[in-house]
């Protein structure tokens, strides 16, 4: 029998432990970490093409409305067509998920959700999908399933789950006994020896009606905000969005902390929890040994993208994104380039990466939060040079693409085109520039750039004035709702 599917993919998060690469921003979900697809669109394309025992309907993201167009995008270049939630401010999951129930039930349904983190890696696919089709059987019967990855080593930086009593003869799942935090060393050795025990994967499976049963027994509070913000929901374009002011009052708690500790306790009025162990290769890219594990290592256990010389190293990761990155006889560090950043730090001293980040905040630099590359709705632009009353920027714009109609208080603008044919509105001219002709857009004077063409448009801008901040632009008419 075919069993109903929706993947629920949860977007949030900031990723500052892999910082330089993943940016508050523009977060490690949304990178080409492993392959050519960025976490998130590996997340979705593990769950495709899983033959008839399952059918799985569109997907459900929930997401920051700072990354909303990319995400949408990265969804467009895999011909996924699926729904987009935005959270306004960052509640946690189990709000996250409460209302991508409230949305997968609107209809009348109660479709099985699979609940996935955006930036987790899983290596053995077919394995995770036979894991899915078990856990599916669970759901089905109404209880709350999460997927507990079978440990090989005592790590210390992940939950556990105690296996309970078998459900089924095969053992492929277990009610869920307890849940424990993260371990010192040896506690973490007698739980791998006791073979009881797996990592907690924040993996989940249950119908819609049972997550909306869980939450209305242990947090009402949260239930009853998400779906007032739910009921004022605003389909906007290829998005839909809770209402702001509402989702703000929300309290803020985790899937495990809200239900799934609860459930272990087997109260008459909650569902059961089960766990369904999982070999497949999984991490949680977590910081940059982790990172570090899940790429191909040479025979001295160094692991390197990009442009990278390796001579006499040993364990070491190297990344490099616009230049030569060159290691000689160095041991257990990771060394990541990015156009504006280069971090080196020792590979046991990983997890300290975000007092950088923290730092840069304090500082009000803007290496916490974005990258050189700044990408847009309509396309992106690079900041590849800048100085006392001038930068520069490369920019492209998508076909088709609109910039919004604004204007400047502090800088002017010459735009040079490299290739394709920008659309200019300059005051109340309109005009087209072609390859290797540029125009002028005075200081105060009503703007817009727009590619009319089938093919990328790309440009030089040089900007002059007194003051050169992304925030001196008002905006007078955006067709992608920007203020």
């Amino acid at each position: 029998m075919s069993i109903a599917i929706v993947p629920v993919v949860l977007c949030g998060g900031s990723g500052t432990r892999l910082w330089p690469l993943s940016r508050e921003k523009y977060p490690k979900q949304l990178l080409n970490l492993i392959n050519d697809d960025s976490l998130l669109q590996a997340t979705l394309r593990r769950i495709q093409g899983d033959g008839a025992e399952l059918q799985v309907g569109a997907p459900l993201v929930v997401c920051n409305e700072e990354y909303r167009f990319v995400i949408a995008e990265q969804l467009r270049l895999m011909n996924v067509s699926g729904t987009v939630l935005l959270e306004p401010i960052g509640r946690n999951t189990a709000p996250a998920l409460t209302i991508a129930a409230l949305e997968a039930s609107q209809v009348g349904q109660d479709p099985i959700l699979l609940v996935m983190p955006a930036d987790h890696v899983i290596v053995e696919t077919e394995i995770f999908q036979e894991a899915v089709k078990l856990a599916a059987i669970q759901a089905e019967a109404g209880h709350i399933v999460t997927f507990g990855i079978v440990p090989d080593s005592p790590e210390t930086g992940y939950g556990y789950i105690q296996k309970g009593e078998a459900l089924a003869k095969d053992n492929a799942a277990h009610a869920i006994a307890k849940f424990v935090e993260k371990p010192d060393l040896q506690t973490a050795v007698q739980y791998i020896e006791s073979g009881q025990f797996l990592w907690n994967s924040g993996l989940f499976m249950m119908r819609a009606s049972v997550w909306l049963h869980a939450m209305a027994q242990c947090r009402a509070d949260i239930l009853e905000v998400a779906k007032a913000s739910w009921d004022q929901k605003q389909d906007d374009g290829d998005f839909v969005r809770v209402d702001k002011v509402l989702f703000a009052g929300c309290p803020s708690d985790s899937i495990d902390y809200a239900v799934m500790e609860k459930v272990t306790k087997a109260e008459a009025a909650l569902p059961k929890g089960v766990v369904v162990p999982l070999a497949a290769g999984w991490s949680d890219v977590g910081a940059w040994d982790s990172y570090w594990k899940v790429l191909p290592q040479d025979e001295g256990g160094n692991a390197s993208k990009g442009d990278v010389m390796l001579t006499g190293c040993e364990n070491i990761l190297a990344l490099s994104s616009s230049r030569l990155v060159a290691c000689v006889g160095v041991s257990n560090i990771a060394v990541v380039e990015t156009p504006d950043a280069v971090l080196v730090i020792d590979k046991n001293q990983t997890q300290e990466v975000k007092k950088v980040v923290e730092l840069l905040k304090a500082q009000g630099r803007q290496e916490a939060s974005l990258h050189r590359k700044v990408h847009r709705p309509w396309g992106w632009y690079d900041s590849i040079d800048m100085g006392e009353r001038f930068q520069v920027k490369r920019i492209v714009v998508n076909p088709g693409a609109t910039l919004s109609l604004q204007m400047h208080h502090h800088r002017a603008e010459h735009w040079i085109v490299v290739t394709g044919t920008a659309e200019v509105t300059r005051g109340d001219e309109v005009f087209l520039v072609s390859e290797n002709q540029s125009t002028y857009i005075p200081l105060g004077v009503t703007h817009r750039l727009a590619n009319p063409g089938r093919l990328p448009l790309e440009m030089i801008e040089v900007q002059s004035g007194a003051y050169l901040g992304e925030d001196d632009i008002v905006r007078f008419n955006d067709q992608y709702g920007r203020s």
